[in-house]
């Protein structure tokens, strides 16, 4: 059974930079689309930022577009997210998530079909 295993959250101030990690265990296949989604306390899950592995294109939110950089990373089906200009509204619980099918639009977390536990972020003075 393929797990997700996020890593690197935690509480920064205002202006900060976090980077988080998720690597894949127990499949040896290839995911097409790994991303990472957030929830805060009374919101609804909100993708961040996706990317199709395959030519390695890369998605963002409009709320992180130039702050946050989606990557691929060492070894296979790894990813990673570096956050940067943090916001008091970045604060939430942020979740990798990856399928080996299509998804429509990329933010649609219907279509991912595995998940982490998640990793909390905090972003306060």
């Amino acid at each position: 059974q393929a797990l997700l295993v996020e890593s690197g959250g935690g509480s920064v101030q205002p202006g900060g930079s976090l980077n988080l990690s998720c690597e894949t265990t127990g499949y040896t296949g290839s995911w097409k689309f790994m991303g990472w989604f957030r929830q805060a306390p009374g919101k609804e899950r909100e993708g961040v930022a996706s990317l199709f592995l395959d030519v390695g294109i890369p998605y963002y939110a409009a709320s992180v577009e130039g702050r946050f950089t989606i990557s691929q990373d060492s070894p296979k089906n790894t990813i990673n997210l570096q956050m940067n200009s943090l916001k008091p509204e970045d604060s939430a619980m942020y979740y990798c998530a990856a399928t080996d099918g299509v998804v429509s639009p990329w933010r649609n977390p219907l279509d991912y079909q595995f998940w982490g536990q998640g990793t909390r972020v905090t972003v306060s003075s």
